[in-house]
């Protein structure tokens, strides 16, 4: 199978790669801009306003594609290591993929309805997008375990679980405190009402978010 080439490794570090320098480079702007406080923003709130929501978006969007078409080559390279070994369940592996493809979607969401625009749509996006992230890196977690010691070896199963637990545990307050503000701004300071429910939940958010970047780290030796 093509996917499984030696070149294919490219695919998840250019995704690592774009969307940590989406969160970085949208993150400067909006400091420099004095836009958001340096101090912990959410993410989105780093792409709301011109103009760093422009290039947000866009990224966002190349991110959510990116993890499309990464997700789907290790559905691919499960099924054709699944032929020789059955390690999983044809369809346990086709439900990972559509969790996947689900948070990409949230993802694309989040990055074309602005939070102070469209809130509503917006959160609605993130909760899929994150939501979705944490299932999926937990189900490619234990489809890892299974493939061993074939196809992984322990050590990276053991990296791709603890991933996958710290970004759940931070996926629980992040949804719990968030829930808490009771009003929709970017730009926030210490003292004001609610900043401490927005301080802790834009903590587990960036947790998160970086968490699924560490996690498709761990594929590249994998799709080499």
């Amino acid at each position: 199978m093509r996917c499984c080439m030696p070149g294919v490794a490219f695919v998840p570090a250019l995704l690592v790669s774009w969307s940590s320098a989406a969160f970085i480079i949208s993150y400067v702007i909006a400091v420099l801009a004095g836009h958001v406080k340096p101090l912990v923003p959410y993410i989105s709130d780093t792409g709301t306003k011109p103009p760093e929501s422009g290039i947000f978006g866009f990224m966002i969007n190349i991110s959510a594609l990116l993890g499309v078409i990464t997700m789907y080559i290790r559905y691919l390279l499960i099924e054709k290591q699944n032929e020789s070994s059955h390690f999983v369940r044809s369809s346990c592996n086709m439900f990972s993929l559509c969790i996947g493809l689900m948070g990409c979607i949230g993802m694309g969401i989040v990055a074309t309805f602005q939070e102070l625009s469209v809130p509503s749509v917006h959160d609605i996006g993130a909760l899929v997008a994150f939501g979705s992230g944490v299932v999926y890196i937990t189900l490619q977690s234990i489809i890892s375990y299974k493939s061993c010691p074939q196809w992984n070896t322990y050590f990276v199963c053991h990296i791709r679980m603890a991933i996958s637990v710290i970004s759940c545990i931070a996926f629980i307050p992040m949804i719990v405190f968030a829930s808490q503000i009771s009003m929709t701004k970017i730009d926030w300071s210490p003292g004001e009402k609610d900043y401490t429910y927005h301080f802790v939940s834009a903590i587990c958010e960036w947790t998160v978010a970086f968490g699924f970047i560490f996690f498709f780290l761990t594929f590249i030796r994998d799709f080499q």
